[in-house]
């Protein structure tokens, strides 16, 4: 296997962030010395989070064992998922905004067609689901724990509670006819056929679009981090590999310096 240097494009706030977090939970357990240090160790991580090699190729790039690679990282995965805000934190932060965006995305995993229950009849492929919720901006604020693709967009809003969450706090929240029959406070396009449609609701939902277009902003950050393009993992694990890569986009985001490269 060659190896070569590369850059991962993950801003240094978020290497800042994690390398603290790791060092604190070293002191924490009273961890000895290590090797690799708790920096080269948080690169890792995001090199694994942000390119999603296997184990095998970041154990030749950092000059480590397999063993190594697949136990540290997993730690830091679950620091960063400890911190991930929850449902009423975001909530209290739309609460303050003009409304909010929400909508599902399918995150593929490799499953073969007896795994039905994660089977998603709308996409023609087997992964899980999850709701986003953005800004009108499309900055995502919050990501819900993953269920089976097979399990409707409507159905995981109202499981998550997210719908009441909303309705509670009353916040305008935008919608596709994925939701439809949500209620409270969640407004979805008119439904029926277009040339059914009058005039004025055919304007509504084109106006519906392109507001609730801006989620995919939200999406795309999410899938931005390459390991959640097609997981190979444990299912049990999805949730917490978001909640992580969450928990660090919103650590850029605060700090503003996303884009930075930093070397691998």
């Amino acid at each position: 296997m060659f190896v070569h240097p590369s850059g991962v494009d993950v801003s240094r706030s978020a290497l800042r962030f994690l390398t603290q977090q790791l060092c604190r939970h070293r002191r924490g357990i009273g961890s000895r010395r290590r090797r690799p240090s708790a920096g080269r160790q948080a690169l890792l991580t995001l090199a694994h989070l942000r390119v999603g090699h296997t184990y095998a190729q970041l154990a030749a790039g950092f000059g480590v064992g397999t063993t190594t690679t697949h136990r540290y990282p997993t730690e830091a995965v679950e620091l960063l998922a400890a911190l991930a805000p929850g449902l009423a934190v975001a909530v209290r932060t739309a609460s303050v905004k003009a409304f909010v965006i929400l909508d599902g995305t399918l995150l593929p995993i490799d499953r073969i067609a007896a795994d039905r229950p994660f089977c998603s009849g709308k996409r023609k492929k087997h992964g899980m689901n999850r709701q986003v919720i953005a800004d009108p901006f499309g900055q995502m604020l919050w990501a819900s724990p993953a269920l089976p693709g097979g399990v409707h967009d409507v159905r995981v809003a109202g499981e998550h509670g997210i719908v009441d969450a909303l309705s509670e706090a009353d916040t305008t929240c935008r919608a596709d006819k994925g939701h439809w029959g949500a209620g409270g406070t969640v407004g979805i396009p008119y439904w029926g056929r277009w040339e059914t449609l009058s005039a004025g609701q055919k304007a509504v939902n084109r106006c519906h679009a392109k507001i609730r277009a801006l989620v995919e902003r939200a999406i795309a950050t999410l899938k931005s981090w390459r390991l959640l393009r097609t997981l190979r993992c444990s299912t049990l694990r999805i949730s917490e590999l978001v909640q992580a890569v969450l928990t660090l986009h919103l650590t850029s985001s605060e700090r503003g310096q996303r884009g930075s490269v930093i070397t691998a």
